[in-house]
């Protein structure tokens, strides 16, 4: 006996509003994502930057995993850049001139 399920054709649902985009600049074809490549921005926002140990507690990956969503974020053109300082290295954003 064959069972009829029925299946809703187009349905979508409504996106919900962008979170709060910390004020990062991103070019034109840069989207903020949401989840968890959202928390890693976020935590780029922070006026110290963040370290890649602090990424791997706040998304739970592994060091691997969180250099791969980095990379990712530069190639949807969000400009991130490694600084050191005081022996602390933190991935920042770069301050658009202007």
């Amino acid at each position: 006996m064959a069972t009829q399920t029925s299946h809703k054709k187009n349905a979508r649902r409504k996106s919900k509003p962008q979170a709060d985009n910390y004020g990062i600049k991103k070019t034109k074809s840069a989207q903020f994502p949401a989840g968890k490549l959202g928390l890693i921005l976020g935590r780029l926002a922070n006026k110290g930057g963040a370290t890649v140990d602090d990424l791997v507690k706040a998304t739970g990956w592994q060091k691997h995993s969180v250099h791969g969503a980095l990379s990712r974020l530069r190639t949807r053109g969000f400009a991130i850049r490694l600084e050191t300082v005081n022996n602390r290295k933190a991935y920042r954003f770069i301050q658009a001139a202007g």
